[in-house]
């Protein structure tokens, strides 16, 4: 094995071990357009999954098969039949929805079931189970039109569900429910994915699509290397979709996202649109840092704020493991309770999963922004950049021109933020006389535009 292979893997293998930890035990509900089995992805996304679930996430699969179905109409020489953005379900639509359905189900457990050697599939055992976990009822008739057998989810066997992938096994739902009744109606992968991740109060609903992600925070700076916003506030992408005419189509940016939105809105923590276009979409969504497609994040989950004496036991918990292991400089209680003020956080349910400190000298027009941590459970979701935002926004308040930091450890996390390695001389005489030369820390420093 070469010394570049070792160079390369273990710093990208120790960056992914905190996602793996962060999502164990998590539920994810993952709906894959029928557009991305006809294009051919079926294999590397069942690789992928696969590889997902061995590492400890639970996984509802819902697979669409909008063009499969339409190929079968076509075939019998049928039109296909839309109208709100819900295809019209006759008695032929509905056998080719069955004959679709039963066809991609084959299909889809195949590709489970392929413990290839030299794939990520070796020595693989994925129990796929489907069933009968949805109760449907009829869409009626909406403005005139009778959408016949279409149908929208009513109830979702939340305990058969569960108890399914506490066994190990991935659960496989297709788009079809059927009433007390035994009626079939054909349902959409989207507000099937949407229900059973909201019923589920799963931790992530994802949607594998046709787009690339969705770019519609104008406060988002824009760069060639992220020309989509990978993060939108709800009330953001709730705003946005308000002033849009209805998606109808799933070519409509917010055809997705209207899907997002809602599940968002009742509980779920994160919803994703990512490109099924891009290979392994799904591992670099999860698993690295500034993923791949638009993340949807309840902000409300989340409060951002400045520390007050209340926090200070939090604060202690959250930088005690990094003080230990010499990332961070030590701090004694005395010194946070009375420094308290300088501190900005970042609360979740009651929990402070990050924190850094604001100390300013402005005398020199500059301020030092320290113990800047992020807890290794929520590490990878954007919550060091919000709170290095709130800094840089208490230091422009104050009419600072710069600020700085002092680290070891994490130098490339900085300068990829905008800040430059600058010689300790340039610090203010305040700070100078309380660098430690032993330590030999870098110096960064950014500007305040």
């Amino acid at each position: 094995m070469s010394t570049v292979f070792n160079f390369t893997f273990v710093p990208w293998f120790r960056s992914v071990a905190p996602y793996i930890h962060m999502h164990r035990g998590k539920t994810f509900v993952v709906g894959i357009a029928g557009e991305a089995i006809a294009a051919g992805k079926l294999q590397n996304l069942a690789q992928d999954l696969a590889l997902i679930q061995s590492m400890g996430v639970k996984i509802v699969l819902v697979h669409g098969f909008r063009p499969q179905v339409n190929d079968q109409l076509l075939a019998k020489g049928h039109e296909p039949k839309y109208s709100h953005g819900i295809r019209i379900t006759d008695e032929v639509a509905l056998d080719c929805a069955q004959e679709a359905a039963g066809q991609l189900r084959y299909e889809i457990e195949a590709a489970f079931s392929q413990g290839l050697p030299n794939t990520p599939m070796a020595g693989s055992t994925v129990r796929v189970i489907s069933g009968n976990f949805l109760t449907a009822r009829p869409v009626g008739i909406v403005d005139g039109v009778d959408f016949k057998h279409s149908g929208l989810v009513r109830k979702v066997d939340v305990a058969g569900i569960t108890q399914t992938l506490d066994m190990g096994a991935m659960v496989l739902l297709s788009p079809f429910g059927f009433s007390p009744t035994g009626e079939a109606f054909n349902l959409s992968m989207e507000e099937v994915a949407t229900s059973v991740a909201i019923e589920m109060q799963a931790d992530k609903l994802i949607f594998l699509t046709e787009i690339p992600g969705l770019r519609i925070n104008p406060e988002a700076p824009e760069s060639e290397d992220n020309p989509i916003d990978t993060e939108l506030p709800l009330a953001t992408a709730e705003k946005w979709l308000n002033e849009l005419p209805a998606a109808l189509l799933p070519t409509d940016h917010a055809f997705y996202l209207q899907h997002c939105v809602k599940a968002c809105k009742e509980g779920v923590e994160r919803s994703h649109i990512l490109p099924f276009a891009v290979d392994g979409a799904l591992l670099l969504e999860i698993y690295v840092h500034d993923g791949i497609g638009t993340m949807v994040i309840d902000e409300k989950l989340e409060e951002l704020r400045e520390a007050t004496s209340d926090d200070v036991g939090g604060i202690l918990q959250l930088i005690e493991p990094f003080e230990n292991d010499g990332t961070l400089v030590k701090r004694d209680r005395t010194e946070i309770e009375r420094d308290v003020d300088h501190y900005t956080i970042i609360e979740h349910d009651g929990v402070i999963f990050a924190c850094a400190a604001l100390y300013p000298y402005p005398e020199a027009k500059t301020a030092e922004m320290a113990a800047l941590t992020v807890s290794p459970q929520s590490q990878g979701q954007g919550d060091g950049e919000k709170i290095l935002k709130r800094i840089e926004q208490r230091a422009r308040a104050m009419g600072l021109q710069s600020i700085f930091v002092l680290t070891t450890r994490t130098m490339h996390w900085f300068i990829k933020r905008g800040f430059v390695p600058t010689d300790p001389d340039w610090l203010p005489e305040g700070r100078k006389r309380k660098y430690n030369w032993d330590r030999r820390s870098q110096v960064l420093m950014k500007k305040l535009s």
